[in-house]
């Protein structure tokens, strides 16, 4: 693609809209970047960008730039903007970062997409190769934007990526040499203004893969594993509830490998340390991958025996008084909550809310029901989940995250999990789910503090 003088509209000035930034005025072109936050809240990287031939329209979206651009790429998480839109209809290309960054690339791309648990096995993937000695670089979502590596690609790095199903959305050629696709649960439907919708979007990781290419799904999940003859590429599917043909799956409590004509045991699934079954699925998916991308099995057991997860993800926080917190900030979806509680045998008083996606939280109902003891609500949804939950434990509203901690420290009794699993993005209270994690974390070790003065 040739980019020297052409107008290109860049929407939002985050991470990924200054590697937009860079890259495109490397290459020539005439950059405008358009920020709905006033011109105060962007920082230096404003005056960085300008002071190298970029026009910042801050404070909102002028109309006439969209529609006089020769291309628009927004970045990830960037609301659904109705001048975006209107802008696609009257046949202004609206490409997603990882579509130019792909048109720029020559490494070998892995694309991992899901509802729940992208980054976590992304992240496992990555060290899996990296450990092996492949040429392996973390991307997208979970790294650095797939972008930034354009002026130091070669073709022998592996890029492992986590793409959201906004990237998604406005992608054209894009392709991927191996798929990961984890699961589907209804999220982000005020964005996409719809569940058919979102669920679209993340098929196209699927849909373009070609005779050469590999996915790697989730035979226990039906949307999922029904996209296995959508194309000509090579499907895998991974399973803990049953053996599959090609793939991996549990017997008598150890993952089993199918792959490349051969059945091996890679390891007992005790021995993850991960909490939860879901995190059964996530390194089952992560180890299948690692395996058509060459790896040996006994190559790969050390490191996902080390592995301990990501900040946020089911993260033990403290025991205080017997009481264990548990951190699982990430947990913004109603499935990803219900996972969190599955994980642990022992009672649950858990934090619900935050900030509503427009999901329903009536599934909470049957999921909760004599596995949790109180609930904690918080946040702006927090009436629209009493709502939908009335009868299933006693609920305490709080006003912040002081009161959280207190209110659920008082309802757990020892031997409980407080559990945060709020079902709800953050963006209500906080400028993302690791802010709103590390206020809960604060906040438990305020409370430790304060009974060991006490004691």
């Amino acid at each position: 693609m040739e980019l020297r003088g052409r107008n290109v509209v860049i929407v939002g000035l985050a991470r990924t809209g200054e590697a937009l930034a860079g890259f495109l005025l490397d290459r020539g072109a005439r950059v405008t970047i358009s920020e709905s936050r006033p011109r105060p809240a962007l920082g230096p990287a404003a005056a960085r960008y300008e002071g190298r031939g970029a026009r910042i329209e801050a404070g909102g979206h002028v109309p006439a730039t969209f529609f006089g651009a020769d291309l628009i790429v927004p970045s990830p998480g960037v609301p659904r903007l109705d001048i975006i839109r209107a802008a696609r209809d009257k046949g202004v290309p609206v490409l997603s970062e990882i579509e130019l960054a792909y048109l720029f690339l020559k490494g070998v791309l892995i694309g991992v997409t899901g509802t729940n648990g992208k980054s976590t096995t992304t992240t496992l993937l990555h060290a899996i190769l990296k450990d092996s000695g492949l040429d392996a670089a973390l991307a997208g979502n979970i790294g650095t934007p797939l972008l930034s590596f354009a002026d130091d690609d070669r073709a022998s790095r592996v890029y492992v990526t986590e793409i959201s199903s906004f990237q998604l959305e406005y992608i054209e050629s894009f392709k991927v040499h191996l798929a990961v696709y984890l699961n589907l649960s209804p999220n982000h439907i005020d964005w996409h203004g719809g569940y058919k919708a979102y669920a679209a979007a993340k098929a196209k990781l699927i849909l373009g893969l070609k005779a050469e290419d590999y996915a790697v799904l989730n035979a226990d999940d039906e949307r999922v594993w029904g996209l296995r003859d959508s194309g000509p590429f090579r499907a895998f599917g991974f399973s803990r509830r049953g053996e599959v043909g090609r793939g991996a799956f549990l017997r008598d409590g150890a993952i089993v490998l199918r792959a490349g004509g051969a059945e091996e045991t890679l390891m007992p699934a005790a021995e993850i340390a991960l909490f939860g079954a879901h995190n059964r699925e996530n390194v089952m998916a992560a180890a299948l991958a690692g395996r058509l991308m060459g790896v040996p099995a006994a190559r790969m057991r050390e490191t996902i025996r080390g592995f301990r997860g990501l900040p946020h993800r089911l993260e033990p926080v403290l025991t205080v008084g017997g009481v264990e917190f548990v951190n699982d900030s990430k947990a913004t979806t109603v499935e990803a909550a219900i996972k969190a509680v599955e994980s642990f045998e022992r009672p649950v008083v858990l934090i619900l809310g935050g900030k509503d996606k427009g999901t329903d939280f009536a599934p909470l109902r049957t999921a909760l029901a004599g596995r949790v003891r109180s609930i904690i609500l918080v946040g702006v949804a927090k009436d629209k989940i009493r709502r939908a939950l009335e009868g299933v434990a006693p609920m305490t509203e709080t006003r912040d995250y002081r009161e959280v901690v207190e209110a659920a420290y008082a309802a757990a009794r020892p031997g409980d999990v407080v559990l945060l699993a709020p079902a709800c993005t953050s963006w209500d209270m906080f400028a993302d789910f690791e802010e709103r994690g590390e206020t809960f974390k604060s906040e438990v070790r305020r409370l430790a503090a304060e009974a060991e003065e006490r004691n």
